[in-house]
């Protein structure tokens, strides 16, 4: 216990953390007179931060050091090059390709660890790197060299403040992984819980700082000197140096694992491991060991019974929900740190990387989809702004049929059809045509999603990631009440005016494959949503299209009505003066005809859909009846179909009379 500045520091479970309390206080609460609860204070450690000046500045007093890292990189990188351009100019390369993945892992290995994460990411690519680079590349996820035993006993006496075996029941001898960053040794608690227990590697922070300086200053004279280049290369540069850094500070990891398990962990078939905190400093982190399989290793995952492409889709479902519910998403999803658990759950692991986007963001790319999906290129050329690619002041007018002719022909019969790959490919062609520029946020997003599409495709060749997606953003669509949502909405479903039910239809299909999917909720919402003022646009064009349904119905029924009357009165003899003064009343148009259907079908989805209960909607008929949304509509709807009945009624009025009126001139005529 230490006295600083009348404060006496106590040491507390979460390690790196204090409890300041007055010397006096700390007395009286011993005594037993009061409680010291309402006057503690926990003070965390400051969090390791990215701050590229103080890099900047240390290096520059340091030239022949980064001379000498340059030197370190340049020479090997560009010696394998050299041999892979020989390999292809003596018609080798496919023999020799085996040797040179071989060589390419030990490069990036031996570059660090900034490289390696850049191999970790082709490693679950296998549409862009042959089979034989990606079995090497996949190495780099767990089988990277191991530092000695030695400085990591040395470093958890430091940051846990004694020795390993004291601290563990028990330690396995050697790592039982080796990553970019630290290595994992398994352990068990002396209260007997089984543990993994990662520790950091040494000079970490100095390896990747200057690295970082290095990259830093090539993508400042790039952006200076490529006028083509619009994307700032800094900013990204910067966004990728706080992620790193941060997931060199353990602490940092431990509360993003807590913070998504928080978030995620009570998605089905997501498993979060637990964080151990009183074994955890900024250099170790102790968490609960999770048994399980990487999802690259399909024949293992299958031959425990657990179906591997479902894995995948929890996956799918909970990065959509990273993304573009929370914000708060895993940027480093390769490999290993998915895991197939034995009793087919997903187990994320290592949070050290993480990223967050912001609401506008998330709101951005849930209508660029819409807008893909609608084939509504200006509405896409919009997003495109609102998300930072474009300028507000940029000329949209050339982009526009650019993305028509870009995702027109990419779409083809279904957005399902379109892999994020396709996406950034087709994307990268027109960027560099037109002021794209490239936000920082993006970056780790796409990396997200691609790596995890990467190891989709892994599993199933045919896996689509937006096919998968689309369901869940369709409820979204149909519940979320934010107004950018209902305004994408709006735009999905009326066109010209004219409401498209079968956007309505496809929309409905897809929610109701959702697991989160309430229909119940739905309507609640849906009928709150139109009654208010924010949904007085969408609710105006619905009135008309159920006066028109109702309209049709009517004429239906009337005309069915009015056919059978003269049919009885034909068959009647003294009737059939009356039945032939009986004129029949036209039946429903196309048009309506066309309306009905897609309502009958709209019934029938609901009636498939999960949670519908006949029954339940019966009993809530005069609940919802008695809903002032639903008398507001309804009285709106009366007050069409009778702005129709009497239109139609003046219409046929005149119709009639101009009739009349030729038949007595045609009369005069002839006479």
């Amino acid at each position: 216990m230490n006295v600083k500045n009348d404060l006496v520091e106590l040491p507390v479970d979460a390690p790196g953390q204090l409890v300041l309390v007055k010397p006096s206080e700390l007395e009286a609460d011993l005594n037993g007179h009061k409680s010291l609860e309402p006057e503690i204070e926990v003070v965390k450690p400051e969090l390791l931060r990215y701050d590229p000046e103080a890099i900047a500045a240390h290096y520059k007093k340091k030239p022949l050091e980064v001379l000498g890292r340059i030197f370190t990189v340049i020479f090997p990188s560009v010696s394998f090059a050299l041999g892979v351009w020989g390999d292809k100019k003596r018609g080798v390369g496919d023999r020799n390709q085996q040797k040179r993945a071989v060589q390419l892992k030990e490069l990036l290995t031996k570059l660090g660890p900034a490289y390696i994460k850049i191999g970790q990411a082709l490693s679950t690519r296998p549409d862009l790197v042959s089979p034989a680079y990606l079995e090497e590349l996949t190495l780099l996820q767990d089988q990277i060299p191991p530092f000695a035993n030695e400085i990591a006993y040395q470093f958890i006496e430091e940051e846990l403040g004694d020795r390993p075996e004291n601290i563990y029941a028990e330690l396995s001898p050697e790592p039982i992984a080796a990553a970019s960053l630290g290595q994992v040794y398994k352990g068990k608690l002396k209260t007997g819980e089984v543990v993994a227990v990662k520790v950091q590697r040494p000079d970490l922070q100095e390896t990747i700082a200057v690295d970082l300086y290095i990259l830093r200053r090539m993508a400042t004279w790039a952006n200076n000197n490529i006028k083509r280049l619009r994307s700032d290369l800094v900013a990204i540069l910067d966004e990728f140096g706080e992620r790193i850094f941060e997931e060199m500070d353990y602490i940092n990891e431990g509360e993003n694992a807590e913070r998504f398990a928080k978030l995620y962990g009570h998605l089905k078939d997501v498993y979060v491991p637990r964080i151990y905190w009183k074994y955890t400093h900024r250099r170790v982190l102790t968490m609960e060991w999770v048994v399980g399989t990487k999802l690259t290793q399909v024949d293992a995952i299958r031959a425990q019974g657990i179906d591997a492409r479902y894995i995948i889709e929890v996956g799918v479902q909970c990065s959509l929900r990273q993304l573009l519910e929370h914000g708060f998403f895993h940027a480093d999803p390769h490999p290993g740190n998915l895991l197939a658990t034995p009793d087919g759950q997903l187990a994320y692991l290592d949070f050290g990387m993480m990223s967050e986007i912001k609401p506008y963001q998330r709101y951005g790319l849930i209508e660029a989809v819409v807008h893909m999906v609608n084939r509504d290129f200006e509405g896409l050329a919009r997003d495109y702004v609102k998300l930072d690619f474009l300028t507000p002041d940029t000329d949209l007018t050339p982009i526009i049929p650019a993305l028509a002719q870009i995702f027109g022909n990419a779409l083809g019969a279904s957005v399902a059809e379109l892999n994020f790959k396709s996406i950034t490919d087709q994307l990268s062609a027109l960027m560099y045509e037109y002021p794209f520029r490239v936000p920082a946020y993006y970056a780790l997003i796409i990396r997200s999603l691609v790596t995890l599409e990467g190891i989709a495709i892994y599993i199933d060749p045919n896996f689509k990631v937006l096919s998968e997606a689309y369901p869940y953003i369709s409820k979204r669509l149909l519940t979320d009440p934010a107004p950018e949502l209902r305004e994408s909405l709006r735009d999905l479903l009326f066109k010209d005016g004219r409401f498209r039910w079968n956007r309505l239809e496809n929309l409905l299909k897809n929610a109701r494959s959702s697991d989160e999917y309430n229909l119940n909720k739905v309507l609640d919402e849906t009928l709150e949503f139109l009654s208010s003022e924010r949904g007085a646009l969408i609710r105006n064009n619905l009135i008309d299209e159920l006066a028109k349904s109702v309209d049709a119905l009517s004429k239906d029924a009337l005309n069915s009505v009015t056919n059978n009357l003269r049919d009885r009165l034909f068959n009647t003899p003294w009737a059939k003066p009356v039945a032939m003064a009986i004129i029949p009343t036209p039946p429903a148009n196309i048009e309506q005809e066309q309306t009905l259907e897609h309502i009958k079908r709209i019934w029938s989805i609901l009636q498939e859909t999960r949670g519908f209960d006949a029954t339940k909607v019966s009993s809530q008929i005069p609940q919802l009846l008695s809903n002032p949304g639903v008398q507001q509509i309804g009285r709106q709807v009366a007050g069409r179909l009778a702005s129709k009945a009497i239109a139609r009624l003046i219409r046929e009025t005149l119709v009639k009379s101009e009739t009349n009126g030729v038949a007595k001139t045609a009369v005069i005529v002839k006479t």
